[in-house]
């Protein structure tokens, strides 16, 4: 069994190595490629410390020294708590590892497969599996080591309608947990865990991240300890008995994905979208442009207003249509009929075929919502089946948006919102779903035990179940909004609805920060209304254009109400759109570390085009912000920069433009990058769209 394991692809190596029984990662970090096997890793012994050199290695035991945060954490009836595994297999390649621990001791066996891809993205998970009696799990938590050079932790907070905020602070000794546990990842969430230097930025500098592939409830890590080790974590969260497992069953772990660059954060960025475009289920396929009838309609339905909104949609090049909340049962409002989903007879009475097959002949396809996760208490399937919610000891949840939570991992549940939801895709001949889940989980019991864990699994499930039963069925993760962006359900879904705020200048920050995960094709951005339902501020048609195109781009808003002038800009935007969504959803994100925070620089970098956004967020102190250098163009090459108005002119406060605005400009990348072309003056809220062509 060799010692030492070298992984190296993707520019990224990791080393590991066996020590008296104990796996220890060495590094992991930027290639080295040079052989390490001699490489003297050991440090020195302290005063007042272990009398000689302990490694307690990756599952950092108790019993070989660890005094900080375990791996793993459990019991058998107060018994069996601490562990001491020794690696009785221990295989690896140039990109691979695979390692298995025993501990007869405590009848535990623990596997570890680790996968480095060309794109230097770890994938790594284990499997815990029990040889003894009852074992209750705790905790079983990824850790990798952090460099040293690591000294700050990037992640994000947010609630509902202005998900990911950045919060970026000091590594100090301790521990710095971020938490989720709402059931779901929810608005809060974070995605994932970054370190970094204190000199990173978008473009460069080093950063570690971890994502755990997981929809449930999440615990990310980042612990210094009083020896200056560093490192970072993430687990499921396991409510107390969750996961107790019997002789011979067995954990598996949600997978962790790993990504380090010493490119900033747009090298992280562009490796965790560069790994999701090469899943073989990565949606390939345009795009579609969508309208979504939510803020259109609201729960006001008639199958001849639906009518008029799907002519115009056709008129101006939509792709999609997406009939929204309150087709079915009794819902009115969001207060009741939720569950009950049946196509409801007093809106639609000769079902939905009519409207799908209206939308099918004029070149579209028909989307439509569900939430099938949830119920109101005012629901027929409710007072039939008020046995079906997650609870616990009888009593009721408290509800949250008028609903209670439906136990879909009850399997007579779970074969209700199965065959109710797969009938209406068949009778209505639908392309696509939005599904909704709209509150958290609380009190989430089934037979008296915690049940986030299993309700998570059912959701997958129904998820695969439904894609296999309707071949190209198209799904959108929307969960009031970006509640639900994860690398656990992103395997299942293909589109995240980013944010229920449609208000373009809080767009700006949410997408920007979603997409240091997601690459934007998976991102629903829409035009939305003015002035925006969500703020109640007015934006101008070309800033809230500009916003949508950086993403799977749609239209939320009443098209009916609008004058022929707006709609020809429309018009023009989808074309524009349909034009440059492939460089859009292949190319490299790109956002410029601007000297003013007051604006965004940001862009899509392809091999000979690129298109960038200037953004004015609000008004600055000086007359004239700093030049605009183009960061991640080829230095050598020769471009022309123009500006592109697809939905309208830009809002400016000047006397004259610089010339190039009207007149275009020529340069070398070198030229773009390093010196810059000087800003106009734009009002707050405008964004100026340019694109770069290599000449």
């Amino acid at each position: 069994m060799s010692s030492q394991a070298h992984l190296s692809n993707g520019g990224v190596d990791l080393i590991a190595e066996v020590v008296d029984g104990a796996l220890v990662v060495r590094y992991w970090g930027k290639k080295i490629g040079s052989d390490l096997s001699k490489f003297p890793f050991e440090r020195s012994i302290p005063n007042s410390d272990f009398d000689s050199i302990q490694n307690p290695g990756i599952l950092r035991e108790h019993s070989r020294g660890w005094i900080g945060y375990p791996t793993l954490s459990g019991h058998r009836s107060g018994k069996a708590w601490s562990s001491h595994f020794e690696i009785t297999e221990f295989n690896s390649s140039k990109d691979s590892l695979e390692a298995k621990f025993i501990d007869s001791a405590i009848a535990l066996e623990l596997e570890l497969n680790l996968n480095l891809d060309s794109n230097g993205v770890i994938r790594m998970n284990y499997a815990l599996l029990n040889q003894g009696d009852d074992y209750t799990l705790n905790e079983l938590i990824y850790w990798l080591p952090l460099s040293d050079k690591a000294r700050e932790s990037l992640d994000f907070a947010g609630r509902w309608s202005n998900e990911r905020n950045p919060q970026r602070r000091g590594i100090d000794v301790g521990r710095w947990v971020r938490e989720s546990n709402e059931g779901r990842s929810g608005h809060n969430f974070t995605i994932g865990e970054i370190a970094l230097t204190k000199e990173t930025n978008f473009a460069t500098g080093e950063a570690w991240s971890i994502a755990l592939a997981w929809s449930g409830d999440i615990r990310y890590c980042i612990e210094k300890n009083y020896e200056g080790v560093q490192s970072i974590g993430a687990s499921e969260i396991l409510a107390p008995g969750e996961v107790i497992l019997g002789k011979g069953e067995r954990y598996q772990s949600p997978e962790l994905i790993a990504v380090y660059s010493d490119t900033g954060l747009d090298g992280l960025a562009q490796r965790y979208h560069q790994h999701l475009r090469a899943r073989t289920h990565h949606p390939t396929k345009p795009r579609p442009v969508t309208l979504n009838m939510w803020e259109a309609i609201y729960f006001d339905h008639s199958e001849d207003r639906v009518r008029k909104l799907v002519d115009v949609a056709a008129s101006i090049g939509v792709e999609r249509v997406v009939l929204d909340d309150g087709w079915f049962g009794s819902r009115r409002s969001d207060r009741l009929g939720l569950g009950d989903w049946q196509v409801s007879k007093e809106l639609w009475p000769n079902g939905l075929r009519p409207i799908s097959e209206y939308i099918a002949s004029k070149g579209m396809e028909f989307g439509l919502w569900f939430e099938g996760e949830m119920v109101n208490p005012d629901s027929d399937l409710y007072r039939s089946h008020p046995d079906w919610i997650l609870s616990e000891a009888g009593r009721t949840p408290p509800t949250w948006r008028h609903q209670l939570v439906l136990n879909i991992s009850n399997p007579d549940a779970f074969d209700y919102v199965l065959q109710a939801t797969s009938k209406i895709i068949s009778d209505s001949n639908v392309n696509y779903i939005k599904w909704d889940h709209n509150r958290v989980l609380v009190d989430a019991g089934y037979f008296g035990k915690a049940a986030i864990h299993n309700q998570t699994l059912a959701i997958y499930e129904l998820f695969k179940v439904l894609k296999e039963l309707h071949p190209g069925l198209e799904i959108e993760s929307c969960s009031s909004g970006g509640g639900r962006v994860d690398f656990g359900v992103v395997d299942y879904v293909d589109r995240f609805w980013v944010s229920d705020n449609n208000d373009a200048l809080a767009r700006q920050q949410i997408q920007r920060w979603t997409m240091q995960f997601m690459p934007p094709e998976l991102l629903g951005t829409h035009i939305g209304p003015t002035p925006g339902h969500q703020t109640g501020r007015e934006l101008s048609l070309s800033f809230r254009a500009v916003t949508a195109l950086f993403g799977h781009a749609g239209i939320e808003w009443d098209i009916t109400k609008l004058d022929s002038e707006e709609l020809q800009l429309l018009k023009s935007w989808i074309d524009y759109y349909k034009a440059k969504r492939s460089l859009i959803h292949t190319g490299k994100v790109t956002r410029v570390d601007y000297p003013d925070d007051n604006h965004y620089l940001h862009g899509i970098v392809g091999e000979n085009e690129s298109l960038f956004a200037y953004v004015q967020l609000q008004p600055i102190k000086t007359s004239h912000a700093p030049n605009l250098r183009f960061t991640g163009l080829d230095r050598d090459k020769k471009y022309r920069v123009t500006v592109v108005e697809p939905a309208g002119r830009v809002g400016m406060m000047l006397i004259a433009p610089p010339k190039w605005l009207e007149d275009g400009a020529t340069a070398t990348g070198a030229a773009l990058s390093e010196i810059g072309l000087p800003a106009p003056i734009l009002q707050p809220a405008q964004a100026l769209l340019l694109e770069i062509k290599a000449i």
